[in-house]
């Protein structure tokens, strides 16, 4: 309560970026940037665009990416064609997005993203065109619901998010066009909003969640203007639909850096409105659930970084997770036996999540076995334990287990035990399933011997 209270404090300090009219033209020789570092299949796009007499440049994180020494992930080119324009001089792109038009112009697998430069809205375009809803269109609160109103470069550098995404590089002069000093934050590893930030998330509030991206991906911090309103204005992001969240999610903690990640957004009240009950379970019980969601970010960093595959099945199964056991506590006391309990807390779980992040079923599937696997690691008599090793997700769940034991959760021994029973031979597997059947049981009753009925005598 006390940190929430204190971020809602005003920074008495910091201005939001200036916006140019010009640029500040950085020349070849004074960055780090060249044609031959560029994607060559950008390069070919930015290149065709020119020739048919429109502006192009390269822009945004692959221009930052390599000016910091970072590999892109993707390349991105900014130009004066419109979607329509685009198509007609690419046979192998296509047209996507209604709420941000743009053309996808295809290498083979490679996919070069195309936008048409924008302007702010209540701008004429670039045509004269009188805004209508087809091109433009707000919320009560100002989000954007549509971002089609086309403008000049110094409108498109203008209404762009971040400085250090507002960099056009002209892979012709080998010139960046800088509108916003994004170039100056670079240097001082600043993430800094272009413009008034309260009126630019309200635009659009998963610009909080990016700058939260931004600043764990670059080891950058947010520059204290921009940091400002996060607290106050987090609850924005209930308005945000569920399926984007989702996908915000994937780029927020699958991108190698999801424990700093988490970190930035727990510290600026912005993981609430993504996991709410999970955020309630940090509340009640922290020490347990910070230390399990740590624990699995970090284990999915290591596995990126080392490039083993990594599933959002686990990862949000363990998000999750602290949220079930009152759940299932409540259930069981009304009445319900334990597995049944179980199973029906974390179907409303996950429904009421699913509000929040739509989770799709390729993931929710198997979360959802992930979890139902775990009471039933403990019954292990007869054939279970056998059974269990052949289960598809006995992997998955095995190392769920050992997750929640490395979390302080109280198992006894469960997790060393199928460590040791996986590697041992047939005569120990039978060995360690009497001994768990001997302890389970306790001592033997002696069993009463039922007395029979008389049989009915015959007429």
């Amino acid at each position: 309560m006390i940190r929430k209270l204190l971020q809602k404090i005003p920074y008495p300090f910091g201005r939001p970026a200036r916006r140019r009219t010009t640029p500040a033209i950085i020349p070849s020789s004074q960055h780090n940037l060249s044609r031959e570092r560029m994607n060559r299949n950008a390069v070919t796009v930015v290149d065709r665009l020119q020739q048919a007499g429109y502006e192009a440049f390269a822009v945004g994180g692959c221009v930052r990416d390599l000016l910091i020494g970072m590999e892109p992930k993707d390349f991105d080119v900014a130009t004066s064609a419109t979607p329509e324009q685009v198509r007609a001089t690419f046979r192998n792109s296509r047209l996507i997005g209604r709420r941000f038009k743009l053309a996808h112009v295809h290498f083979g697998r490679e996919i070069i993203e195309v936008a048409t430069f924008r302007s702010n809205h209540g701008e004429e375009s670039t045509d004269g065109e009188v805004q209508s809803d087809e091109h433009s269109r707000q919320s009560e609160t100002g989000r954007l619901l549509r971002d089609n109103v086309y403008g000049t470069l110094e409108q498109d550098a203008q209404r762009r998010d971040f400085t250090i995404n507002s960099l056009y590089y002209d892979v012709r002069t080998g010139n960046i066009h800088d509108f916003a000093n994004g170039l100056r934050d670079i240097r001082n590893g600043e993430i800094r909003l272009i413009g008034d930030p309260v009126q630019r998330y309200h635009e659009d509030p998963v610009r909080m969640l990016r700058a939260v991206r931004f600043a764990a991906k670059l080891d950058f911090e947010i520059e204290p203007h921009s940091a400002a309103p996060l607290v106050e204005m987090s609850e924005l992001l209930h308005d945000i639909p569920a399926a984007r969240l989702f996908d915000e999610c994937l780029k927020l903690l699958m991108s190698g850096q999801g424990e700093q990640t988490f970190e930035l957004l727990h510290h600026h009240d912005l993981f609430a409105p993504l996991f709410p009950d999970t955020d309630e379970a940090i509340e009640d019980n922290p020490d347990y659930t910070l230390k399990l969601i740590r624990h699995a970010l970090r284990n999915t960093d290591d596995r990126i970084r080392e490039g083993r595959p990594v599933t959002p099945a686990f990862l949000f199964a363990a998000l999750l997770w602290p949220a079930l056991p009152n759940r299932i506590k409540a259930l069981e006391d009304s009445g319900i036996p334990s597995i049944p309990a179980h199973q029906q807390a974390a179907h409303e779980l996950l429904f009421e999540q699913c509000r929040h992040t739509a989770i799709p079923k390729r993931f929710s599937v198997p979360m959802r076995e992930i979890w139902d696997m775990q009471p039933r690691l403990e019954r292990r008599s007869g054939r279970r334990a056998d059974q269990m090793l052949e289960h598809p997700r006995f992997r998955a769940a095995y190392d769920f287990l050992l997750l929640r034991e490395a979390a302080g959760e109280q198992t006894d021994g469960l997790g060393e035990w199928w460590t040791r029973y996986q590697s041992a031979t047939e005569d120990q597997r039978r060995s360690m399933v009497r001994a768990v059947g001997d302890k389970a049981s306790g001592p033997k009753r002696p069993r009463s011997r039922r007395k029979r009925k008389p049989r009915a005598q015959a007429d």
